[in-house]
């Protein structure tokens, strides 16, 4: 290609992006317009943000890819949405974890984000007011669920207006690029176990010592040559470490589930998910009872759970996941009938289904 065409591409881009930039103003100023009308209103609607993400999937015609496609316009609604007020989001810290990813994957870079010591801490930071949104990780596809996170579903007034489902890449890290030498590997007992065949295969005599983070355990290894942690891609920016072996999860399509949690409920937003929990009578066929509503009305399962009750022994509540709004038909017949069999149904939330 000769240094006339090559100038006529460039003059071409440099054309365009002022092109971009007139319009994403001009966008910014609709968005700066509808905060006044709201007038110190909800601010964030993520019915709105999954609506306007779903019709820039079905307009893309590449050549980028329909994910970085919606991944640009979520970040320019982060932008337009900070010019009200930015959003607090907590999120399980420190920074260089998964959940940090995962919060910045679904409000965008101009959100402020608050990293908390514990999933416990996530909630009561956004229960107290101090942030607007939580961001906690709920279910691995290979470790299952995070237990701690549903025993708190169970006490906390917040509701749950979004989920986030992000691909997990494992990398051992460390300060020199060699396996030589290593003899203890932190990482959080998830990630332990999400690359446990992979370590017993490459470093079966190494010590395995268990984190609250895996950005917790890539500082750790950032202070001890003799150590290696198990993190992402993030946490090794952050530490300025070497990923002396790449994607080591054992399951090679590894995704973690992240839920969205806010004082406010999501109307409805065309293709939507319920979170419920309930518990049962304890009898014969109690949880046939429980489950035969969701078939007589067509109403899809995803995903059922269940945990130990903390009121008694022996006593199970149960998770369920399901497809549809609870105001929107059918869901909304199932659960009154639902209601009729359950000892206790609590919906948790109805939100968008994950975009990309």
């Amino acid at each position: 290609m000769s240094d006339e065409q090559l100038k006529q591409h460039r003059d071409a881009i440099d054309a365009i992006d002022a092109q971009i930039l007139e319009l994403i103003n001009a966008r910014a100023e609709h968005a700066r317009r509808i905060g006044e009308i709201k007038g110190g209103g909800v601010m964030y609607r993520p019915e709105r943000e999954a609506q306007v993400l779903r019709r820039i999937k079905e307009l893309n015609r590449g050549p980028l890819p329909d994910e970085l496609a919606a991944r640009l316009f979520r970040e320019i609604m982060s932008a337009c949405l900070s010019l009200e007020r930015p959003l607090q989001v907590a999120f399980l810290g420190p920074l260089g974890t998964f959940t940090e990813s995962a919060a910045v994957k679904h409000f965008g870079h101009a959100a402020l984000l608050s990293p908390c010591r514990s999933i416990d801490e996530v909630f009561r930071a956004t229960e107290a007011g101090q942030s607007d949104f939580a961001v906690v990780p709920v279910e691995n596809s290979t470790e299952g669920a995070v237990g701690r996170t549903l025993d708190l579903m169970t006490q906390t007034p917040l509701k749950v207006c979004g989920e986030v489902v992000l691909r997990i890449h494992q990398h051992l890290l460390r300060k020199t690029p060699s396996l030589d030498g290593i003899q203890r590997v932190y990482s959080h007992s998830q990630s332990l176990g999400q690359c446990h065949e992979w370590l017993n295969a490459n470093l079966p005599q190494v010590e395995r010592i268990a984190c609250t983070s895996n950005a917790e355990a890539a500082r750790l290894a950032s202070l001890d040559e003799t150590a290696a942690a198990i993190a992402g891609e993030s946490a090794a920016e952050r530490y300025e470490l070497t990923k002396v072996a790449t994607n080591i999860e054992d399951e090679p399509n590894n995704t973690t589930r992240f839920l969205v949690l806010g004082q406010q409920d999501s109307p409805a937003s065309g293709k939507d998910k319920t979170s419920l929990l309930m518990t049962a009578k304890n009898q014969a066929g109690a949880m046939h009872d429980l489950l035969a509503p969701l078939a007589k009305n067509g109403v899809s399962m995803s995903k059922f759970e269940s945990r130990p009750a903390k009121g008694g022994s022996w006593e199970y509540v149960f998770f369920v996941d399901i497809d549809g709004h609870h105001d929107i038909e059918p869901v909304k017949s199932a659960l009154k009938d639902l209601r009729e069999h359950a000892v206790m149904l609590r919906v948790l939330g109805s939100y968008p289904a994950a975009v990309v």
